[in-house]
């Protein structure tokens, strides 16, 4: 599909900043692409100047070999002050019509596939993980976007965000359509809602896993929060089907409002047993459920025997992925598949083989105790992994733990608080301290831990530790570790870096913690410390690192 950049304005609305016609000034071309980042744009392409935290985009279009400018009145009265000759396209808001356009230039690539949507606080990644084995399994070619990066039928595309920007994402939706995806399993953030990144976009099925504290740094309140993910499931947004976990109140009223949008919308119960489940019909009082959890038992080898009431039928898979909430996950996951007329059986075979980086990523060096990194930086999120190892060991649980700088500040303590109640121990340390002083972030979770140790009564020096060298941190917890024991690394899972101020210093939890189990006379089976299948998974995968500013930023 083709487009011209006086097509694009008749159908999008705007004007020309000069007030001539398109005609006059070449925009009857065919237009190629969009794109934000100045430098990155090729000619017969459109550069979209957007107004940013701390400057406005209009100010690099002269390092732009665009053949036109995308901007509103503030850029366009910039760029006239540059002189600027090229056409420029000027519409009242950027972000509002920015994907829709981007879906144009690209030939509505989502709407040619079957695009399946995950948002919510915890879960993301995980759930599209499971989904993405288990599609493959089933038969599909699957295209993945998330917090740990982009892959087409299983390579790696370098992207930044857990959600892309608009124009990206459409370049990348047609990317996959070029290579033969028929199924693309995305996380969608709160950002990317807020922020129009997935407008434009055709979801066939969406799923909503939970919400708990995050990002009230970004939105005002929790509402606001809720809100932006309800966009999902409502207005323009809605995708044609839904799946809602509903075991809590968000999930109950995100179901309310998926039903009244979406052609079909299932509600997914993981918190019941077979002597509890919820009717599908809701009958005798009993919560109405399309898809319930009847049973999920732990082997030894920490693989999940889970069974399903998956609609009109009872299925069985072997998740290999510790934790309730990911049995919930699955739950989900499996709801998302059906939806999305997958072959359940050979899905289900897929999902045996998942594996999900830096989600209680388990590490075996011949230790007699277990060591995990998981990705948890949220307080409910090291509330279930803290819960989990607690009730899959008999021994001690260990962690270390810390909050990212120029974040939401209030979870600080509540993360503290949540160390010192659910472990025995605690290592308060950095995690990506950006541009904020690190020791004030470590003294507000020392300051909740030490309530929490007081409500108790137990003695702060002798079960919470602080160490700002985050390496240190991780010595210290491997050299308190017993027989018996379980330790987690939390806060960074699969990042491969740590933010100081405006640099990126290599550092790799997983590796730092082989090299402290190996330092402290633990050697690995065969060639790698981290172990297989049986360890990965994780609570915390919400994976919503997005700035809301106008650079793609790592979290």
């Amino acid at each position: 599909m083709s487009t011209t950049l006086a097509a694009l304005i008749e159908k999008f609305g705007g004007r020309l900043a000069d007030g001539t016609q398109a005609s006059a000034t070449g925009a009857e071309h065919t237009v190629l692409g969009i794109g934000l980042d100045s430098t990155k744009i090729a000619p017969r392409e459109i550069f979209a100047a957007l107004p940013g935290t701390r400057t406005h985009g209009a100010e690099y279009a002269a390092d732009t070999a665009a053949a036109a400018i995308l901007t509103d009145a503030a850029g366009a009265e910039i760029l006239q002050t540059r002189d600027e000759n090229r056409p420029v396209w000027v519409v009242e808001n950027v972000r509002a019509v920015l994907g829709h356009i981007a879906a144009e230039i690209y030939g509505h690539p989502s709407e040619k596939m079957t695009v399946i949507g995950i948002t919510g606080t915890s879960g993301k990644t995980t759930t599209s993980y499971i989904l993405e084995a288990g599609l493959r399994a089933a038969g599909a070619k699957v295209g993945i976007i998330g917090t740990t990066g982009t892959r087409i039928n299983g390579s790696k595309v370098p992207t930044s965000l857990t959600t892309p920007e608009a124009p990206k994402l459409q370049r990348l939706f047609a990317m996959m359509l070029e290579q033969g995806v028929t199924h693309v399993v995305m996380e969608v953030s709160s950002h990317a809602l807020e922020l129009g990144r997935v407008a434009g976009t055709t979801f066939a099925v969406a799923g909503f896993s939970n919400l708990s504290q995050d990002h009230l740094d970004f939105h005002p309140t929790m509402e606001d929060y809720f809100q932006a993910k309800a966009r999902l499931f409502s207005g323009a947004q809605a995708a044609q089907k839904a799946a809602i976990v509903t075991d809590e109140h968000w999930g109950q009223q995100m179901a309310q409002i998926a039903e009244q949008h979406a052609a079909s919308c299932w509600r997914v119960q993981t918190n019941l047993t077979e002597h509890s489940a919820a009717s599908a019909d809701g009958a005798a009082g009993a919560p109405r459920a399309d898809v319930a959890v009847l049973a999920a038992d732990l082997a030894a080898s920490g693989t999940q025997k889970v069974q399903l009431r998956l609609a009109d039928e009872t299925v069985e898979l072997d998740l290999p992925l510790p934790g309730s909430f990911n049995v919930a996950n699955a739950a989900l996951a499996c709801a998302l598949a059906k939806l999305a007329d997958a072959g359940m059986s050979a899905f289900l075979h897929g999902v045996e083989n998942v594996a999900v980086p830096g989600r209680m990523e388990s590490l075996a060096a011949g230790q007699d105790f277990v060591a995990v990194v998981d990705y948890a930086h949220k307080p409910g999120a090291l509330e279930a992994v803290l819960a989990t190892l607690r009730g899959q060991v008999t021994g001690r649980v260990g962690v270390v733990v810390g909050c990212g700088g120029d974040r939401d500040s209030s979870k600080r303590e509540i993360m503290g608080r949540i160390a010192a109640q659910q472990a025995d121990y605690v290592v308060v340390t950095d995690d990506n301290p950006r541009t904020e002083d690190p020791a004030p972030i470590r003294a507000a979770i020392m300051a909740g831990a030490r309530e929490a140790l007081q409500v108790a009564g137990r003695a702060p020096a002798e079960h919470v530790v602080e160490e700002g060298d985050r390496a240190r941190a991780i010595e210290l917890l491997v050299d308190w570790a017993q027989p018996g024991d379980a330790i987690v690394v939390a806060g960074k899972g699969h990042e491969t870096g740590q933010i100081v101020g405006d640099t990126v210093h290599e550092f790799d939890d997983r590796t730092v913690l082989a090299a402290a189990l190996e330092a402290a006379g633990y050697s690995a089976a065969g060639d790698s410390a981290v172990s297989g299948n049986g360890g990965n998974g994780r609570a915390d995968d919400a994976g919503e690192t997005d700035d809301a500013g106008e650079t793609e930023a790592k979290r």
